[in-house]
């Protein structure tokens, strides 16, 4: 609240305008107001059975009067904004102005105990998985059966409300970070990647109407692992940065750009937290990586590891090869790729065999399932 209010004062004085206090704390006001009646109510309880001995500690009426009612739900809407809220910060947090506000304005006050808001905006999310915990206490201490029953099903409502939530926040974690990628990610067109192909000035347009970078905007797609190698050349070592997703492998040139994202001319643009600090850093410094080749399917790779003994002659360490071949199984390109050491080495190629093995599964199971006929009836 007194960074919530805080950030209210200042805009009332034409300070930080622009900054959008929904998306940074979106229905935390109600939130509060909630959370604090629910406590209040519950305590009015248990006093007037302390006053009151001989009366029973009813807490029916008072679960069924917030966890049916508004008290999940508005936890519900603050979580499922949560991701994007700290989405948001993070990219703030790089001017000037917002951090004097941070760090003047609110984390020197004593009754912020030196935490920082992103320790803060997390709170209502422990909150709302200790409910469980609480509704188990009540239902261990109440002798009533019919209470117990009810405490139980409630119980029970409450955990299936929060795995949904843990789903739908995942999902929503995925779509920021794709959204994220495909604006780093750079396809170029056929001709630019290899100067053998020739296409008339006439036909670009519609060849560019078909353009790859769709295949990111799945949702359902997960990326597994990424990271830096070096990517030997005949003449060179090249940077590259590989996505592994759980249908394809990408390996990407990455490139350099002067201007800056934050900077004066390109404006504030958010990156995504969920996304790795070393590609959030390079995308910071104004990076994006160019699609080196085509997305290799999982279904058409082949891992080979290199001995050393082999390649000491190029200087190259920890290095294994991928193989891409075409639907006939003819190799069509290969990468000759080096880890920074050794176990970064095993773990590149632990994540792909293991990718690998969990697609070449679920295809079997879709195909089987596919050719899954009804049971024949005995009346028949």
């Amino acid at each position: 609240k007194i960074f919530m209010n805080s950030l209210k004062y200042l805009q009332s004085n034409e300070f930080l305008l622009d900054v959008d206090s929904w998306r940074l704390f979106a229905n935390l006001e109600e939130l509060n107001k909630i959370s604090l009646s629910f406590l209040k109510s519950f305590f009015e309880t248990v006093k007037e059975h302390v006053s009151k001995s001989d009366s029973p500690m009813d807490f029916s009426s008072l679960l069924r009067k917030f966890f049916q009612g508004d008290l999940c739900q508005t936890h519900q809407i603050y979580c499922l904004n949560y991701t994007s809220a700290v989405f948001y910060l993070e990219n703030l947090r790089q001017r000037e102005d917002f951090g004097i506000y941070l760090k003047q304005w609110c984390e020197q006050n004593e009754q912020c105990k030196r935490l920082h808001l992103p320790e803060l905006l997390v709170a209502p999310l422990h909150r709302l998985t200790r409910y469980p915990l609480l509704l188990n206490n009540i239902w261990k201490r109440s002798t009533d059966e019919t209470e117990k029953g009810f405490i139980q099903s409630l119980k029970e409502k409450v955990e299936k409300s929060i795995r949904d939530l843990e789903g739908k926040v995942k999902w929503l974690d995925n779509f920021q970070k794709f959204r994220q990628l495909q604006e780093v990610i750079t396809w170029p067109q056929v001709w630019d990647r290899d100067k053998r192909f020739f296409v008339p000035e006439y036909l670009k347009q519609s060849l560019r109407e078909n353009s790859s970078e769709n295949i990111l905007a799945s949702a359902n797609r997960l990326l597994l692992h990424e990271g830096r190698l070096t990517l030997a050349e005949s003449t060179r070592l090249l940077d590259v940065y590989l996505f592994l997703f759980d249908d394809f492998l990408l390996i990407t040139k990455i490139k350099r750009n002067k201007k800056k994202y934050g900077g004066s001319d390109t404006g504030l643009i958010p990156v995504c937290p969920s996304l790795t600090p070393e590609l959030q850093s390079f995308i910071r410094e104004g990076g994006f990586c160019t699609v080196l080749d085509q997305p290799i399917p999982l279904d058409r790779l082949i891992l080979k590891n290199v001995d050393p003994v082999h390649i000491t002659v190029f200087s190259l360490r920890n290095a294994f090869l991928i193989q891409h071949e075409n639907r006939y199984r003819q190799c069509i390109a290969v990468f000759l790729l080096q880890a920074q050491t050794e176990t970064a080495k095993k773990i590149w190629m632990s994540q792909i065999e293991t990718a690998i093995s969990n697609y070449t599964m679920q295809r079997e199971t879709k195909r089987s399932t596919a050719f899954c006929f009804p049971a024949e009836s005995s009346e028949i």
